[in-house]
């Protein structure tokens, strides 16, 4: 069997992990770092974004089209991003409504990320080919660069980090599936090759 692959790429990337917007650090730090993998909501809904058609109820909660993903990147770099809790907002009569908690965080980001999508189908590959996908946040852009057939026991060839998804019994939790009544998601991470291109 042969996977038809898709690279994508851009010059960062920020999947927001689903513990905490806010991490851990030293007293009035506030860091947050960036997840190193994909969970199986994410992937359906990247697969949703590339082909809409699956966006119909009878096929939430399942990943069709995307048979499997590798994701490697150069390091990370640290942002700032301001921000403000979610219940921040005051109003005053001459002032009018305002945000108040603001607060700067330090955001841990890919730096040049590369996604590989596989494929079955040679025609689904084709239109992902054709369209842009985020990584995860809406201004973190990666682009389609490539695609290649090649045999799916060459795809653990390229290095990268992939979450294999699970039950609870054999992986840890990646968390709730929006696509399936925020249910418990699972599963085991992969590491192939060196994941931390230079």
């Amino acid at each position: 069997m042969n996977y038809y692959v898709v690279k994508y790429s851009g010059p960062f990337g920020f999947i927001k992990p689903w513990t905490a917007v806010r991490d851990g650090g030293n007293p009035g730090e506030i860091n947050t770092m960036t997840q190193q993998f994909l969970t199986p909501s994410i992937l359906e809904g990247m697969e949703k974004k590339l082909f809409p058609e699956l966006l119909k109820p009878e096929y939430w909660g399942r990943i069709l089209k995307i048979k499997r993903y590798r994701l490697n990147y150069q390091g990370i770099n640290g942002q700032l991003e301001r921000t403000w809790s979610k219940g921040g907002f005051s109003s005053n009569k001459e002032k009018g409504i305002y945000k108040t908690n603001l607060g700067v965080l330090n955001r841990g980001v890919m730096l040049n990320p590369n996604l590989y999508l596989a494929f079955q189908n040679r025609k689904d590959a084709e239109i992902a080919f054709t369209q842009t996908l985020c990584l995860c946040r809406n201004e973190d852009l990666i682009f389609p660069e490539s695609l290649e057939e090649i045999e799916d026991d060459k795809f653990d060839e390229i290095n990268g980090f992939e979450l294999i998804f699970t039950e609870a019994e054999s992986g840890f939790k990646v968390g709730h599936n929006r696509f399936e009544n925020a249910s418990e998601m699972f599963g085991e991470l992969k590491v192939f090759g060196n994941p931390i291109r230079t």
